[in-house]
């Protein structure tokens, strides 16, 4: 089989954009509104964020439409948006003991101070299929608003609430978190081994959630030595505040919504001339996305592993170049490019081994 050439391919990929376009409509549905996506797929739209890198809901939800849903590419759209914005200001440290709460639990303590709140969440449902929804109008969702209570006065609730950590830290169970270091901004420089500590959390911040699931179960499944506990999730708005080259004070620009997972590892890393104390594994990610949370502060911690012999989900560098959605998937994509030179190179190959492994049988049959 020789090379074949491929003739009119501008043609045929401006024709294939157009069929793009063709598949996504071709139902006669009406059009699916931005707005509509960004409200009502708000998981979907967060998810997006968090790999894409950037908090922008309209865009983000505009890029899921434009990807026909699939995520990863809606995140690749994201991030080379994202890539074209200049960057003007730097964030601050957040402090998230100020986090609006909208959700707020703990899975290693039944009761902490300012008690669990459920929020929004499916943890408590079945997961069947709701036909009702098939059928849902204008009138019934102001139904469902009106009775949740939409529009009354909202319940009370603290405007801060204690770190269920803090108390642990208190009573010397738990290690104190390291010292400050320069932040490492993995946009900007190469990702090197061993990493800082920033660069690890930047590089878990937008990975994929599904990557990072499969090695955060990897990990408590055995392959791996760590048995998590979650110390406390939150679900809320977070202040953000900038430093303006104007302005002395810090400049308050607003909140975002972020998921913030800390998870409770058993003991120390090994060293005897410390006493024991538990660990801490982090995870911060844009909008709810409870999943990719704790799989970040499950991986943060098992990364930090002094093991000689570790785990997949324990190597670092293995856990960094591998969960990054954008990066992976490009990469799986390639494939689908032209390969036909390396190609027949190896059928060549293959075809003279098969002709001499032939020759050396027919002068070994001769011998014998």
């Amino acid at each position: 089989m020789g090379y074949v050439a491929v003739s009119g391919g501008a043609d045929a990929i401006l024709s294939a954009e157009k069929l793009l376009t063709y598949f996504r409509l071709k139902g006669k549905s009406e059009p699916l509104g931005v707005e509509q996506i960004r409200d009502q797929l708000r998981l979907a739209v967060d998810k997006v964020m968090g790999e894409g890198s950037l908090y922008a809901p309209t865009i983000a939800a505009l890029a899921l439409k434009q990807a026909e849903g699939d995520s990863i590419e809606a995140s690749f759209i994201l991030r080379a948006y994202r890539a074209t914005q200049p960057r003007r200001y730097i964030s601050l440290a957040v402090d998230t003991s100020k986090m609006r709460v909208i959700r707020r639990i703990s899975g290693a303590f039944q009761e902490i101070p300012g008690g669990q709140i459920l929020g929004p969440t499916r943890d408590y449902t079945q997961r069947l299929v709701d036909f009702s929804l098939l059928a849902e109008d204008r009138e019934q969702m102001e139904q469902v608003l009106r009775d949740a209570g939409i529009g009354a006065p909202p319940e009370q609730l603290p405007d801060t609430f204690p770190k269920v950590v803090d108390l642990l830290r208190q009573e010397g169970i738990l290690a104190s978190p390291d010292a400050s270091e320069e932040v490492y901004d993995i946009t900007r420089k190469t990702l090197s081994f061993p990493s800082a500590r920033s660069a690890k959390l930047q590089s878990l911040a937008r990975g994929e959630t599904g990557a990072m699931m499969a090695l955060a179960y990897s990990c408590i499944r055995g392959y791996g030595d760590i048995h998590p506990y979650l110390g406390e999730l939150r679900v809320g708005y977070a202040p953000l505040t900038i430093q303006h080259p104007g302005r002395t004070a810090p400049l308050y620009a607003g909140r975002v919504l972020i998921t913030e997972a800390e998870i409770i590892a058993q003991y120390g890393e090994g060293d005897k001339t410390k006493k024991p104390q538990l660990t801490l594994g982090y995870g911060l990610c844009f909008g709810h996305n409870e999943l990719k949370a704790m799989a970040m502060g499950i991986l943060d911690r098992s990364t930090r592993s002094t093991s000689p012999q570790k785990a997949p989900a324990e190597d670092e560098e293995f856990v960094l170049y591998h969960i990054d959605g954008i990066e992976a998937s490009g990469f799986v994509y390639h494939w689908k490019l032209p390969h036909y030179v390396t190609f027949q190179s190896t059928l060549d190959r293959l075809r003279r081994s098969q002709q001499l492994k032939e020759e050396a049988d027919h002068v070994q049959h001769q011998a014998d």
